[in-house]
């Protein structure tokens, strides 16, 4: 294994879709690993299968060849099929309407240009121990956007 390559699971869950999400990353370099999540109360599941790829890229301090793991079909063809037609449509579909989750998208593709990046896809919930990590992580997320929710409502 390459020493600067970076693997990362993620994986964004979601009660209710549009509902509370979490998201959760788990980014490991040689023995060295790091555990990242959180969460937003009112959201979608693709919303948080994009931040979990967006927070697990904003905290690398370098350049790295990044193996991203995604249970995710929606993220996984969003990178490696769709989005070079989006770009050049100006950011809309073939049947010209707005992309979805624009804002993330173009946020991933910024920070995507910083790395190397890899896409495997994984099936979620199938025993590979990063992408149950992952989803641990996600549900965590959850957790901390309602409690993060509680507390507002308490002030």
């Amino acid at each position: 294994m390459n020493s600067s390559q970076v693997d990362i699971w993620t994986d964004g869950a979601c009660k209710g879709n549009p509902g509370m999400g979490g998201w959760g990353a788990l980014l490991r370099q040689g023995r060295h690993e790091k555990v990242l999540y959180g969460g937003e109360p009112d959201t979608t599941n693709n919303r948080m299968e994009l931040m979990a790829v967006i927070q697990a890229l904003k905290a690398l301090k370098r350049r790295c060849d990044v193996v991203v793991h995604t249970d995710s079909q929606y993220v996984m063809k969003g990178m490696c099929e769709w989005m070079v037609n989006w770009k050049r449509r100006g950011w809309r579909t073939a049947d010209k309407k707005p992309v979805k989750n624009a804002d993330l998208w173009q946020e991933l593709d910024a920070l995507g240009e910083q790395h190397t990046l890899t896409w495997r896809w994984v099936r979620g919930h199938t025993g590979d121990p990063g992408n149950e990590r992952a989803d641990e992580l996600a549900n965590m997320g959850v957790d901390y956007a309602r409690a993060a929710l509680t507390n507002k409502s308490l002030q």
